[in-house]
């Protein structure tokens, strides 16, 4: 591992939204240009997914507190608009626009804060060799794409799924998720199967 940085349930949908709000998907930091992502892509290893023996959530602590704030909460503050806290740092109101399926929301419950590279992908994909130091790390990563504010039930239907068996319903935020996709497993040094690498090959081909 070369490189430091769940979900819970939701209510009602908020309003619809057919394009995000300005700078919707900046938020996402460490986004590669799809160049450096084709050249991450070709740095990767292919390899079969490794057994889930031993795997638990309970292995990458995640949430971490950082200045009086959780890693979910600051992730819910980043990705939101106008978004009001209490005195525990908690989003008590706010717009948050999950590119994911490209619909706003306004109660922080339907938000869920996905792993781009789920955790148990990440176990399969070499994360079971890491100290549970090194698996906090990748689980609260606010430096890397790996972290970003969706629907809860569309991050539900996602799983631990790869990119070859699960993409957002919006299709234009296909290029943006592979390349957090890719970066993220470059940046950890994570395997990928076949199938992955053939999906995130012709994902970045539509990249503008």
């Amino acid at each position: 591992m070369s490189d430091p940085p769940a979900t819970e349930s939701g209510g009602e949908q908020g309003g619809d939204a057919e394009v995000p709000p300005d700078g919707a998907e900046s938020t996402l930091p460490g986004l590669p240009t799809p160049d450096e992502a084709r050249d991450q892509l070709a740095a990767l290893t292919v390899a079969e997914p490794r057994p889930m023996t031993g795997y638990s959530r309970d292995h990458f602590p995640h949430w971490a507190d950082q200045d009086g704030c959780t890693v979910r909460q600051l992730v819910l503050r980043r990705d939101g608009e106008n978004v009001e806290v209490d005195d525990d740092c908690q989003p008590v109101s706010g717009t948050w626009f999950s590119p994911y399926e490209e619909q706003e929301y306004s109660d922080p419950a339907d938000i869920d804060i996905d792993h781009m590279v789920p955790l148990a992908n990440a176990w399969r994909s070499g994360a079971d060799s890491w100290t549970d130091d090194e698996r906090e790390t990748f689980a609260n990563d606010l430096t890397h794409p790996q972290l970003i504010a969706v629907n809860d039930r569309v991050n539900s239907d996602k799983g631990d799924q790869s990119p070859d068996e699960w993409l957002p319903p919006a299709e234009a935020f296909h290029c943006t998720y592979a390349l957090a996709w890719t970066s993220v497993k470059h940046t950890y040094e994570l395997t990928i199967t076949e199938a992955e690498h053939e999906e995130l090959t012709a994902l970045l081909d539509t990249c503008a």
